[in-house]
């Protein structure tokens, strides 16, 4: 079993980025180099702007290699719950953003022709007891009332004709959106911005940002740059100087493992049309057949940041889930277990904007293939001068409170939602 990332593994060769120092100056320096920062520094370059883009490690391998590669409709809560958090007409704004985000996902593999397996299956949210189904319906009717009328409910007559396992007892089913390869898909994201003139930058971690002139001054571990404009779209960085935004995140380790490859036939009873595939459960699971007859399989496992020795056991436990699910894949070879930090605000949704002249965009909770490249378009026009265009900019974002910065509450979060889990 590799502890790496699946995707990082057999994504292609030939990012383009750079090896000189970072220096000079930039019209807009982008600080992170996941799907955010890469959507941005494209739609940036298309604009005329020249473009830094600085990432601490790889392109492409922070929290936007940390996911199941789906590409969903939908918000990242239940849409009931939020509507009663935010009222309807916030709620519906929210759930058409997602709707936005998958389409452009779409539009920018069509013009740029990025090769990614993009497959347009829809994601089926699975009850996992009889209670979340009444949920999903009313969930449902709602969805289907206000903001989207394809969505369907998959009574428990039929559950199995979509996922072969004895576990559910029905499921809502988003028929919007799909799924991909996310190294294939940062890597066409990644040169696809340089041929709009953006520079690259790996293992360029930001120590400092500071004003210079009327622009700033931007301090890595490659050197110094200059920028009119700076775009932070880190995620869940626990180094740097973004204490601002990390006191309002709390930073929640996903993990995944991927199988070795599954005969087509095995595959077929399991999971018959491929959908993306998420469960009711708080300590939920998601999982999907890969490009090349896998099946990953990924979710809160633990509490806990990314670190090899916890990876693993992280990966036992997810093998062991995956077991219970599935029983004729309890002896199935286990090739790959990676984890990593995915940024969760304290609603789940989404935070954009300015902060003391800095613009960023971040706070994604799990579904931010979609809504990271959304938003690295939608901020390259904020920064034009847009502000309307940015769909989250009248939502508060206050500090988690007794957050300083260092997660000490997750394995209290995690015990909460384990709780919750048997008695909901």
């Amino acid at each position: 079993m590799k502890l790496d990332s699946y995707w990082l593994d057999t994504a292609p060769s030939g990012l383009q980025a750079c090896e000189d120092s970072v220096d000079g100056h930039v019209d807009v320096a982008v600080i992170g180099g996941g799907f955010t920062g890469l959507s941005a520094a494209l739609a940036l370059g298309r604009r005329g702007a020249t473009v830094a883009v600085l990432d601490a490690g790889r392109i492409g391998g922070g929290a936007s290699g940390r996911n199941g590669g789906q590409c969903n409709t939908g918000v990242a809560q239940d849409y009931a719950a939020l509507r009663g958090q935010v009222g309807v007409e916030r709620a519906q704004g929210c759930y058409r953003a997602y709707a936005e985000a998958v389409a452009t996902v779409e539009r920018l593999i069509r013009e740029e022709q990025i090769d990614c397996d993009y497959l347009a299956s829809g994601k089926l949210k699975l009850a996992a007891k009889p209670r979340h189904l009444e949920h999903l319906e009313h969930t449902a009717e709602l969805i289907r009332r206000e903001v989207d009328p394809d969505v369907e409910i998959i009574p428990r007559e039929r559950i199995r004709s979509e996922v072969g396992s004895d576990g559910f007892f029905g499921g809502l089913l988003h028929k919007h959106g799909g799924q991909m390869h996310m190294g294939k898909f940062a890597v066409g994201l990644a040169n696809a911005a340089v041929r709009q003139g953006a520079r690259l930058f790996e293992n360029a971690a930001v120590t400092s940002i500071g004003k210079y002139g009327s622009g700033y001054r931007i301090e890595s571990a490659r050197g110094t740059l200059r920028a009119q404009q700076v775009l932070i779209a880190t995620g869940p960085s626990r180094h740097g100087p973004f204490g601002w935004y990390r006191r309002r995140m709390a930073p929640v380790g996903s993990f995944i493992i991927v199988t070795e490859p599954l005969l087509a036939e095995r595959l077929a009873r399991l999971l018959p049309n491929r959908r993306s595939y998420t469960t009711s459960r708080l300590m939920h699971n998601y999982f999907r057949v890969t490009p090349d007859s896998r099946l990953l399989f990924g979710g809160r496992a633990r509490f806990t940041a990314s670190e090899q020795p916890s990876d693993e056991k992280s990966g036992r436990i997810l093998q062991a889930n995956l077991a219970q699910m599935f029983p004729s894949l309890a002896n199935a070879r286990i090739d790959y277990c990676w984890g990593g930090l995915v940024d969760i605000t304290a609603d789940r949704l989404p935070r954009a904007g300015q902060h003391d002249g800095i613009y960023f965009s971040m706070g994604y909770s799990g579904h931010g293939t979609q809504m990271a490249t959304h938003m690295g378009q939608v901020m390259a026009e904020v920064m034009a001068g847009n502000p309307e265009a940015n769909p989250w900019r009248d939502f508060d974002w206050p500090a988690i409170p007794g957050h300083t910065g260092k997660p000490w509450f997750l394995p209290l979060v995690g015990a909460y939602f384990r709780i919750k889990d048997v008695f909901y």
